[in-house]
């Protein structure tokens, strides 16, 4: 068996009869497909294994993002039912209409800037190359892992850019699938919270703000191997607490503090009306489907299987395990029971402090998943329950306190549900791992409080909030950023709703007057 060990910047392949130097930037900087740069003298059942693992690793995160696509299918349900009415065709093509739009940004700038940024750039090293993940590259289409083109590179280059090739091939468009929907997720939090009143084009631009630009900023500084926030704060967010949710919903909070709230939301004496949805079966439906879907959201979040060396493991021998996206050991086990019980606790909360609302029940236990997310890859059971019964009560607390007293109108709870249970389930992780180590390579900070709160700060606030906060207020300036008052009033469907209906009437004319037809006949 060909042992990887990690050493002074390069890959050492380690056989039973030879060891070779690999220098190879590509695989140096991204361990999932290291695999492909083993040394080629390596024997027929090595060959194989190797083959096994890139095959399975490829149909793995395929199949995630089948099932993580149920997230957006439970967004829609829910956004549309806690619409009223008057909004519910507007409210699903604007929420089904940022697949495309975030796609499309993702493809040209997103999945670039994942990897180039994992330096900051400037805090830990400049801006790392990854022509992987160039629009422009053959890796960025189909591709069976040939040589491809060499034009221009000398031999070394030319066997660099063959071992990248055999890498990626496989891997680089099911990887991408999977952070993709990661950043669906971004836009549907947002989504849900500015119903009934923002324009679609502005959200669009948010959206793609949030799905292409700033989370996966913070996803290459906190969410990978050589991350710099892992490197020097010890950051740990095995499923994305604060990475995903935390940031997005307090992106949200911004934009919503320039919308302001819906006509009619607040009585003159500031205390909140209640808008009822327009079909609270459909909200449910839609949060056990986003349940559903974030079974694939944690299995995205995991490398499958990868060999576990003597330097990384503690027995001294090579094992094989699922890994975080850092690259430490967990297994589907420990996130099955820590997933149910953060799911449990969370339906339990919000069902008892909100005295069995359907809504805060539901939504308590998404809330629960969130904030023990950040740590369900070591927590004990025990741990990942209590740690989502704080998230949520703090989160249904904060939510009627911001609600009242800036006037915030919120009308899926995503702040609360996303971005508080988020961000509070990320510092938690600070002294409930405190001390854990937050990499497998030497040289890594280990996790603390100070280094989640830091890691809030950064996400939460830094890459969430700000950015939104400065965008939205220029779309506000501009007149851009909300709908005439007289069309809110009316409802976003106005229009379609009155062609519809003469459409109707224009057929039932048409089927009486074939009646007619008959009975003259």
């Amino acid at each position: 068996m060909i042992v990887a060990l990690q050493k002074s910047g390069s890959t050492i392949d380690i056989s039973s009869d030879s060891a070779k130097l690999v220098t190879n930037s590509w695989c140096r900087r991204t361990r999932f497909f290291r695999l492909s740069c083993r040394m080629e003298s390596a024997r027929p059942m090595e060959n194989q294994l190797d083959a096994l693992q890139s095959i399975f690793t490829e149909f793995y995160y395929w199949v995630t993002v089948v099932i993580m696509f149920l997230i957006h299918v439970g967004f829609c349900l829910y956004e549309v039912g806690v619409s009223r009415e008057k909004n519910k065709l507007n409210t699903l093509m604007k929420n089904a209409m940022l697949i495309p739009v975030i796609t499309f940004a993702f493809f040209f700038v997103g999945w670039w800037l994942y990897f180039a940024f994992q330096n900051g750039p400037g805090i830990t090293g400049g801006l790392i190359s990854a022509s992987q993940a160039e629009p422009w590259d053959e890796l960025m289409g189909t591709h069976l892992g040939g040589p491809g083109d060499v034009t221009g590179l000398d031999e070394t280059g030319a066997k660099e850019r063959t071992k990248a090739n055999e890498g990626w091939a496989r891997i680089n468009g099911v990887f991408w699938a999977a952070f993709l929907l990661f950043s669906w997720t971004t836009g549907s939090i947002l989504s849900g919270a500015v119903i009934e009143r923002i324009r679609s084009g502005a959200f669009w631009l948010l959206a793609i703000l949030v799905g292409s630009i700033t989370w996966i900023i913070g996803a290459a500084w906190g969410w990978s191997e050589f991350g710099w926030m892992v490197k020097k704060l010890g950051y740990h967010d095995a499923y994305a607490s604060c990475i995903v949710h935390g940031l997005a919903g307090f992106s949200a909070l911004a934009i919503l503090i320039h919308l302001g709230p819906r006509i009619g939301r607040f009585r003159e004496d500031g205390t909140p009306r209640v808008i009822p949805p327009h079909n609270t079966w459909m909200v449910i439906v839609g949060l056990f489907i986003i349940y559903t879907g974030f079974w694939g959201f944690y299995a995205a979040c995991n490398i499958p299987i990868w060999e576990i060396t003597p330097r990384e493991g503690a027995s001294g021998v090579a094992t094989w395990s699922a890994t975080t996206i850092y690259f430490t050991q967990t297994t589907l086990s420990a996130i099955t029971f820590n997933l149910l019980m953060a799911l449990t606790a969370g339906m339990l909360t919000g069902y008892m402090i909100s005295q069995g609302d359907p809504f805060w029940t539901f939504s308590g236990g998404l809330g629960g998943i969130i904030t023990a997310s950040a740590g369900n890859d070591l927590y004990h059971p025990y741990q990942a329950f209590f740690i989502a019964v704080i998230g949520v009560w703090c989160a249904y607390k904060l939510h009627y306190w911001v609600e009242r007293k800036f006037k915030i109108d919120d009308a899926v709870g995503a702040v609360a549900v996303h971005g508080y249970c988020g961000s509070i389930g990320a510092v938690l992780a600070g002294f409930m791992l405190w001390g854990y180590p937050s990499s497998p390579h030497e040289g890594f900070a280990r996790i603390t409080p100070w280094g989640q709160l830091a890691g809030f700060l950064i996400l939460s606030i830094g890459l969430g909030f700000v950015p939104c906060y400065i965008l939205t207020g220029l779309l506000k300036k501009y007149g851009i950023l909300r709908i005439p008052q007289e069309v809110e009033l009316a409802g976003l469907d106005h229009d379609l709703v009155v062609e519809e209906s003469a459409q109707k009437m224009e057929l039932a004319a048409a089927e009486r007057e074939a009646l007619q037809h008959v009975s003259g006949a």
